[in-house]
């Protein structure tokens, strides 16, 4: 295809690491992810970091840890303040634990949660709130923090789309009291399949070191504020504390995981080029809305919504990108709303509607971004789009 939605991103240093693991022989959780999890947590500037097998396992075990934590633990029918625009699975955690969800509409020129519509989402029941920068793009995460702080709310923080993003000096991913991030074959960096959960806390660390692994105590020191130690003997090294999950990860993926944070910042400063290129082409072209940038975005993709005042054609758009092969797809998942699941969800919607995140699901589009020059696909899209949409 001409202008991929997704490209691969591993060289030689991967294709190494993972033969040295099978070379060892000893592929599931071991030394090369503990090893990940150092770098990771120093590239992040956090103190803990728990690798899962992906960025959906990380959502759901960050999800138990706020449930089983000592003070305040979430509790079947608390509500969590969620944006309406992410995906699934930054939703379907807090529904299976029994979460009732505030969904919160979008703020259409960032693509993120509108930060003006917090107070309106707080109720007496709201106990945790969830901020989710959308494809690259960091979320108002200090406006939210302080909020969240001010309440008292537990702040989950999906990254699982915005590795490298940064907001004032700070990284995203470090917001949030659990921060989570994905690493599936089209992100930032990949490990195949494959997720971290960030913390600064002890106990939500070791919650979610028990929870990924069985809810057994095998990973957590003596010292964990999660147990108590009883002994030495044959059993404890089977004890079981948390009805847990087995969401561990393997060697191979950790082991590449390596190769790939080494080349992050390479591969951020290539996308962020090709971003600059995207932003200059398009700006002040009031056909188009593309996101606006909030500090700084580590680009995953490049985000287009057709302007709904000029009742654009929008088949006729998707035929000529598809005629151009140039790869297309919804934002994200589009306004969850408007999903079949949401039947089986306990929810309620701030304001009464979400007219932000409709536009987007009902005009909107992205395209890829990879961490090599894209000047001739980008060039080649806005010629494509000009053209259909004259």
């Amino acid at each position: 295809m001409f202008y991929d939605l997704a490209a691969p991103t591993w060289g030689p240093e991967e294709i190494a690491a993972a033969k040295a693991v099978i070379d060892g022989g000893y592929t599931t959780m071991g030394a090369e992810v503990k090893a990940f999890e150092a770098e990771f947590a120093a590239y992040m500037g956090a103190g803990h970091a728990i690798m899962v097998n992906s960025g959906s396992s990380a959502n759901l075990v960050a999800v138990a840890a706020l449930a089983y934590r000592q003070n305040r633990p979430l509790r079947p029918g608390d509500e969590v303040i969620v944006p309406v625009m992410s995906w699934a699975t930054t939703y379907h955690p807090l529904q299976q634990y029994g979460l009732r969800l505030r969904f919160v509409d979008i703020a259409l020129e960032t693509l993120n949660i509108d930060p003006a519509l917090l107070e309106q989402a707080l109720t007496p029941n709201t106990r945790a709130i969830v901020a989710v920068s959308i494809l690259g793009n960091p979320a108002a995460l200090d406006t939210i923090r302080a909020f969240a702080d001010a309440h008292d709310l537990a702040l989950l923080e999906d990254n699982c789309e915005s590795l490298d993003a940064e907001l004032g000096g700070r990284k995203c991913g470090t917001f949030g009291d659990l921060n989570t991030f994905s690493f599936f074959f089209s992100h930032h960096i990949s490990t195949m399949e494959g997720g971290m959960i960030v913390t600064d806390d002890r106990e939500l660390a070791d919650l979610c070191r028990s929870m990924r692994a069985h809810g057994w105590t095998r990973d957590l020191g003596p010292d964990s504020p999660v147990y108590t130690r009883k002994s030495q003997d044959h059993y404890e090294a089977y004890r079981f504390i948390l009805p847990g999950y087995n969401v561990r990860p393997l060697e191979i993926e950790a082991a590449v995981g390596r190769a790939q944070l080494a080349k992050l910042p390479g591969f951020t400063a290539a996308r962020r080029r090709n971003l600059a290129l995207f932003q200059n082409l398009f700006a002040g072209d009031e056909r188009f809305i593309i996101q606006r940038e909030n500090g700084k975005s580590s680009a995953f993709c490049f985000t287009i919504i057709l302007d709904p005042a000029r009742k654009p054609d929008r088949a006729r758009v998707f035929e000529a990108l598809k005629a151009a092969d140039i790869g297309f797809r919804i934002i994200t998942g589009g306004c969850f709303l408007r999903h079949d699941v949401i039947r089986h969800y306990d929810y309620t919607v701030v304001g009464g509607g979400t007219p932000n995140a409709d536009t987007a699901h009902d005009f909107g589009f992205f395209v890829g971004n990879h961490p090599f020059d894209l000047a001739p696909q980008i060039t080649r899209l806005r010629e494509v789009l000009d053209d259909v949409c004259r």
